[in-house]
């Protein structure tokens, strides 16, 4: 059981912070409180985003999120993926960590994705034996991301968020709230994305995300949404947002942008968009 603040953030708008943007956010941050940065795109030596990311960690408190852990894998977690994570976190002292509810790992292989879970019994004690490993290497608590999803497994014999209440149970971690993710699910899986926010632990978030998504149909022509960070977030994402904060207070929200990525104006609008939205709940 690992025990401590879910995050270091203030309750301010952040981005995920892309290199082409650096002079920007440096010169006009505007409402900007924070910026995220993907941990495997940092975990080398030295040379230009090295220098760059030390330059705004003194100017912004910055979140390290990864994507490469495989914290559902059936396999153990790769140790020398580890190590590099823990020097990156080692010298950077990130005010929040998280990694993603998935697997991306089988044998000795990467896959270029973060593939879904059956929620059983089962899977909560692998998941909470990797948490428990990334927490005491790194020395602090992790957060965990709730999964975009597109199927459901009929082995799963508990709910998303009941899983998510049993992994933090066993472990202390927080979690980080994807608000985007849990609109896409709801919509290709059936359920209502408010009823899952009032049965997410909120008093255990960490940070909020907010993202785009793109819309489809599948074969059936059903409405099936795709998970893109590639586009402004949606109205109803928005919503679901104020929704959510009206019922957890104020907490550290994050526009991710990740594909087709727009130029600053466009992002500073969507800041700009959380901020207000932040203005409106009660501290």
């Amino acid at each position: 059981m690992f025990d401590a603040p879910l995050s270091a953030l203030p309750a301010k708008p952040g981005v995920g912070y892309k290199p082409q943007h650096y002079s920007d956010i440096s010169a006009t941050p505007g409402p900007l409180g924070w910026l995220e940065v993907h941990a495997e795109n940092y975990m080398g030596d030295g040379g230009r985003p090295i220098a760059q990311l030390r330059h705004l960690s003194e100017q912004f408190p910055i979140s390290v999120h990864g994507v490469g852990l495989s914290i559902g894998g059936e396999g153990r977690l790769d140790p020398d993926h580890l190590a590099r994570l823990k020097h990156l976190v080692g010298w950077l002292n990130p005010a929040s960590f998280s990694e993603h509810l998935a697997w991306s790992t089988h044998d000795s292989h990467f896959l270029n994705d973060l593939l879904p879970l059956p929620y059983t019994a089962a899977t909560v004690a692998r998941v909470a034996d990797h948490i428990d490993e990334v927490q005491e290497a790194l020395g602090r608590q992790m957060l965990l991301e709730n999964p975009s999803s597109y199927l459901a497994f009929a082995e799963s014999d508990m709910s998303e968020t009941d899983f998510l209440k049993a992994v933090v149970e066993r472990t202390g971690c927080g979690l980080l709230l994807d608000v985007n993710n849990v609109f896409v699910s709801a919509t290709n899986l059936g359920f209502t994305p408010q009823g899952y926010i009032d049965s997410f632990p909120l008093d255990k978030v960490g940070e909020i995300h907010l993202g785009g998504h793109d819309e489809d149909h599948d074969d059936h022509g059903a409405p099936l949404l795709i998970d893109s960070h590639g586009r402004e977030v949606a109205d109803p994402v928005w919503a679901l947002l104020d929704y959510t904060l009206a019922r957890s207070g104020p907490k550290p929200l994050l526009i991710e942008w990740d594909t087709d990525v727009p130029e600053w104006p466009v992002l500073a609008a969507e800041i700009a968009r959380a901020a207000a939205a932040l203005e409106m709940v009660p501290a």
